[in-house]
């Protein structure tokens, strides 16, 4: 009779080596492949589903050869469901989920953070359903840019806690600015303390549209105003920069849970009222938030500054390299144009512009000392760190200054050629003042004496502008004028063009410019104080029922974007 062998292992032994296997399997389940077993694993899969057709195969396989090559040396892992038809795409902090019927159609898309349980993403089931391959890859090379922090899981998972938290906070600023103003969502992009938020979806971040100017906002062929809303503006419209988290060299405390107490704004301006910093709603970590601009920006050394002193960390770790801040205009413009910005020879600085019934030159002079002897300098920024939700309106409020500046400067900046030669063709000089401040010297539309107009861009709603012209001169038009076209169309050549047709209707109005020269000579000769160049002082000033400046686009309107500014104001 057959005796079973006694037991070589104890309870304890035994529950060790199960311990062990599970590990292995786990670990296994979690390595990432590479992506020709990947291609292999689907090829199998697909292999054994009768009901794909052979479309269907080749779809998936370039799908996959498309993400292969975007996402080229990232550690990624795939895996198929036993039934083959959810489809998993993992790293360590997240997963996507593509889930398919039996027929091989597309049911949903899925992303899933770190302790998350999965959300349906569609922009990402869009994509898919468009076999737009491309574009779902780089939602996929976003997710994994996101958890490029230094540190373990553990670290990663507070500092993704932490960019949560701050958008949670965000989305609140922006829903009590609304509240408090009613803006709609071009005034909530121009004037709102974070801008127009669209939240993160799949591989793209939080991004706050903070500025755009005429241009942006009307048809470029009829005049008329763009319909934006909510829903349809598009996402590269003007400025806006994207919120995320990443790693420094330094340590920052950093909110890991929604600082705004209430929900109502402390003002009419939609201000909230955050909690204060401690112990338990901010952790210290190796990293700090960052407004990565959409497209690089030129800034000027003391933009820069401001930007630092507001968020008590420095732009830049290492001094950045500085160039002529107006060449960095110049070339940001011509590459938003299209082409390579290189192409043309900015070293003139000369271009021109061609607008109904005239015809202008603008040399820009950005080589001009402002200040010590030194031309105006400035940089490129990418981004813009900073460690709390409050700082973030500060920022805004000078990329929304400098967007101002680089508009005006760059609205000289065309393509278009004309010949030195051509009948009529007008000559202006832009000189930079400050960094926020220049000058357009032009002939005198009457006279031949050489007039300016000064220019300062005071924040990203008010433009200053002042006319000086000798005494004797004819009267061209006020200061209130050229501040209302400047303020209503962004562009130096629209303004110009203004200037000179007010002039024209002033000469035929006043026949006796004569009379007038005559009797500002006889002041000079009786030593009578100069009442300057007309209009001087006055400003727009304050609109009672309008006290934030809302809304800047009704003003647009008037002057029109295709330089057909409209008469009638008072002179």
């Amino acid at each position: 009779m057959l005796r079973c062998a006694p037991c070589l292992f104890t309870e304890a032994e035994k529950q060790s080596r199960v311990n062990a296997l599970l590990e292995r399997l786990h670990a296994k389940h979690n390595a990432s492949r590479p992506w020709q077993e990947t291609s292999k694993v689907v090829r199998q899969a697909m292999e054994k589903r009768g009901q794909m057709n052979a479309a269907g195969h080749q779809l998936l396989l370039t799908c996959l050869e498309t993400l292969q090559k975007a996402l080229k040396g990232e550690t990624l892992g795939s895996h198929l469901s036993p039934s083959g038809t959810e489809c998993y795409i993992t790293s360590d902090m997240f997963y996507v989920e593509v889930q398919l019927d039996t027929a091989g159609q597309l049911v949903d898309v899925k992303v899933a953070h770190h302790g998350e349980n999965p959300a349906s993403c569609l922009e990402l089931i869009q994509h898919l359903r468009d076999k737009n391959f491309e574009e779902f890859s780089k939602h996929l090379k976003g997710l994994v840019n996101l958890y490029k922090l230094p540190g373990d899981n553990k670290l990663k998972t507070k500092m993704y806690l932490a960019l949560q938290s701050l958008e949670l906070d965000l989305t609140k600023m922006m829903h009590m600015f609304r509240l408090a103003t009613n803006a709609n969502t071009v005034e909530t992009i121009l004037h709102g303390s974070v801008g127009l938020l669209t939240a993160r979806s799949g591989g793209h971040l939080v991004s706050l549209q903070c500025y755009v100017s005429p241009y942006d906002v009307f048809e470029e062929r009829t005049g008329s105003q763009l319909n934006f809303t909510d829903t349809n503006v598009p996402r590269s419209l003007g400025v806006s920069v994207s919120v995320t988290v990443e790693g420094t060299s330094s340590i920052y405390k950093l909110p890991i849970a929604p600082l705004i107490t209430g929900s109502h704004p402390v003002d009419n301006k939609g201000t909230p009222s955050f909690s204060s910093v401690t112990n338990s709603n901010c952790v210290d970590l190796p990293a700090s938030f960052f407004l990565k601009m959409n497209l690089p920006m030129p800034f000027s050394l003391s933009f820069i500054q401001r930007m630092g002193n507001a968020t008590g960390i420095p732009v830049f770790e290492t001094p950045p390299t500085l160039s002529p801040l107006y060449e960095l205009i110049v070339q940001n413009q011509l590459q938003e144009e299209g082409g390579n910005p290189l192409t043309t020879p900015t070293h003139a600085m000369r271009f021109y512009a061609s607008l109904p019934d005239q015809q202008h030159c603008y040399f820009l002079n950005g080589d001009a000392p402002v200040q010590d002897g030194h031309s105006l300098q400035g940089t490129l920024v990418s981004k813009i760190p900073f460690r709390h939700p409050a700082q973030v309106p500060a920022l805004l409020d000078v990329i929304r200054h400098q967007a101002a500046a680089n508009t005006l400067i760059g609205s000289c900046v065309k393509r278009t050629f004309i010949k030195d030669d051509t009948p009529g063709l007008l000559q202006f000089e832009v000189c930079p003042l400050t960094d926020s401040s220049f000058s357009v010297s032009f002939q005198h539309p009457v006279n031949e004496s050489l007039v300016c107009v000064v220019m300062e861009v005071i924040d990203s709603r008010q433009v200053s502008c002042k006319l000086y012209k000798g005494l004797s001169d004819a009267l061209i038009c006020t200061d209130d004028f050229i501040t209302k076209v400047v303020q209503r169309c962004m562009s130096i050549p629209v303004t110009m063009r203004a200037i000179r047709r007010k002039a024209e209707t002033i000469q035929a109005d006043t026949p006796a410019l004569s009379l007038i020269a005559e009797t500002v000579e006889i002041m000079v000769k009786k030593n009578l104080p100069p009442a300057g160049s007309p209009g001087y002082g006055m400003g727009t000033g304050v609109d009672p029922t309008n006290p934030m400046g809302l809304p800047g686009v009704e003003g647009w309107r008037r002057v029109g974007c295709l330089g057909q500014e409209e008469g009638g104001w008072e002179g």
